[in-house]
């Protein structure tokens, strides 16, 4: 599928605004909410649009510590080692990376004492990695769920 102006024009209101109205999104980018409507649908189908979603503020949520790690994984358990990772709660993202890391990881908890029960009792417990990097997150100037066009 080919994409024009007009669908760069919806997803960067959607990135601005997910909860925005068919109707509202027709007189930004100046087509009939029909038309909205059928090329969301198209993006969706296409997978260019993967989910409408919200971002939380963490903080508010009571995760004060954010924390980057960068993890360096024997080859043969790298799969485990990232699914493992993976499914722990406090990991919001984890990517696979080229370079002289492995893994990518990016972690969100209460306070340093539960990074530092993450660091010791959840990431260094685990069997194929063999180093570990981590930085604090000391302010956000920018933070983006979604690619704006």
């Amino acid at each position: 599928m080919k994409y024009d102006k007009i669908d760069k024009k919806l997803i960067n209101e959607l990135i601005e605004d997910g909860r925005i109205s068919y109707v509202e999104l027709a007189e930004k980018v100046g087509i009939s909410r029909v038309a909205v409507k059928e090329r969301i649908q198209a993006l969706k189908a296409e997978g260019v649009i993967e989910k409408f979603t919200i971002t939380v503020n963490s903080e508010k949520f009571g995760k004060q510590v954010s924390a980057f790690f960068e993890v360096d994984v024997e080859p043969k358990q790298l799969q485990l080692v990232a699914q493992n990772l993976a499914d722990n709660r406090n990991v919001a993202s984890i990517y696979q990376m080229t370079g002289p890391s492995t893994l990518h990881m990016h972690v969100l908890v209460e306070d340093f004492k539960k990074l530092e029960e993450f660091i010791n009792d959840e990431l260094y417990s685990v069997q194929g990695i063999t180093r570990v990097e981590s930085s604090i997150l000391l302010k956000r100037f920018k933070s983006r769920s979604g690619y704006k066009l």
